[in-house]
């Protein structure tokens, strides 16, 4: 495709997504909140980090493969939970199931997402499912089970969203979910006929508006209406950690904790079962204070060692980010906008684009710093303040 051959980078992929979405769209899937610090936090601290080249080392038998959760992966990458892909392209999420799969990569699968967690199982990948926990119990225990029937490796528990982000941009470009048919969005949709016809016409012609295909039942109104009390019964802020007890209980395979930012936090999740810990600020999305996530994960994987995984999310646009995020003591990274931008672009073949142009960058600063495998990226590689 000529419009995926002009993108290089993720940042090219980001500007062509620009091009095609309405602005509300892209800038729900692209911005954060209020003024922006996290997001520009989560950069600032990867492009501080320094690296040493290595020389005179034999890379030339070297590979970015490795294991998560005792399972294989092409990279040391997964797809973080984003709930925008049906929006970004027609069964947005099904264009990324097919991607990760024959990527080696597992798909994380939102709660808010616009594909029923069923439909994904038949592309073969490794799935995990995102919880974002209801206000009423029972309805994130439905969702659990749900999950569990349908084969799902991973449930990955969100606690960093007791409330709503300050999202203030979204009252600005005039985007709601449910949407609503402001003249600025619709002046906005307007100016993009190929994302009009190509993703809302496609959804019109077969069957109608998308919905929100793995809430509870009750709940699960299209795009374009709303149910009373379900944004009530989607309140977090009553989370807990007795509520953790219960899930490791009802839950059989991997428990992961999203949104880790403490080390106390992350010894007391390890007393609960939990298997992976994924610090992250959530993209930047909500507390626009929160510090970089790849500033404080060297305290959380040095209080929790061998006895969880612990992986990084949040600002990942680069593969040498993804070497410095094991150098300070992860195992894996999430990513959610970069492959956001590629379906926005092409669907499944965008998708793969920008998984393949993050694991080739890996693989080049894996040579430059003499690491022939994952098992190899260590501090040493470092150069500076965050060299031990």
């Amino acid at each position: 495709m000529a419009l995926l051959d002009r993108c290089h980078n993720i940042p090219d992929l980001r500007e062509a997504a620009a091009r095609r979405l309405p602005r509300g769209v892209f800038e729900f899937v692209d911005r954060a909140t209020e003024d922006h610090l996290a997001v520009q936090g989560n950069r600032s601290a990867f492009e501080a980090i320094k690296l040493r080249h290595r020389a005179l080392v034999d890379v030339s038998g070297r590979t970015t493969a490795t294991t998560l959760f005792g399972k294989p992966a092409a990279m040391p990458l997964a797809i973080a939970p984003t709930g925008a892909a049906g929006l970004c392209w027609y069964r947005g999420e099904v264009e990324l199931a097919r991607a990760a799969a024959k990527a080696g990569v597992p798909l994380t699968l939102s709660t808010t997402s616009m594909t029923a967690m069923e439909t994904l199982t038949a592309f073969g990948g490794r799935l995990w499912f995102q919880l974002y926990v209801w206000k009423r119990r029972d309805l994130s225990l439905e969702m659990i089970e749900r999950a569990k029937r349908a084969g799902y490796e991973a449930l990955i528990v969100t606690v960093d969203s007791a409330v709503p982000g300050n999202r203030e941009y979204n009252a600005r470009n005039g985007f709601a979910l449910p949407f609503h048919a402001s003249p600025r969005f619709l002046r906005d949709i307007a100016r993009h006929p190929g994302w009009t016809l190509g993703v809302m016409g496609r959804y019109l012609a077969n069957g109608g508006m998308p919905k929100h295909e793995n809430y509870p039942a009750q709940f699960q109104s299209t795009i374009v209406s709303g149910l009373a009390g379900r944004r009530e019964e989607m309140n977090h802020d009553s989370l807990s950690w007795d509520d953790l007890a219960r899930f490791r209980d009802l839950w059989p395979g991997v428990l992961m904790l999203k949104g880790v930012n403490r080390a106390d936090d992350a010894v007391r999740a390890l007393a609960y079962g939990v298997d992976g810990l994924i610090v992250s600020n959530h993209g930047g999305r909500n507390m626009d204070s929160a510090a970089a996530t790849l500033s404080v994960l060297p305290e959380i994987a040095e209080a929790v060692g061998e006895r969880a995984t612990v992986l990084l999310d949040s600002g990942i646009r680069r593969g040498s980010d993804i070497l410095k995020a094991l150098a300070l003591g992860a195992k894996g990274v999430l990513t959610g906008r970069a492959t956001l931008y590629g379906t926005a672009v092409a669907g499944e073949a965008g998708a793969a684009k920008a998984i393949e142009i993050l694991k080739t960058e890996l693989d080049k600063t894996m040579a430059y710093t003499g690491c022939r495998t994952v098992d190899e990226i260590g501090p040493e590689v470092m150069f500076g303040e965050g060299a031990r």
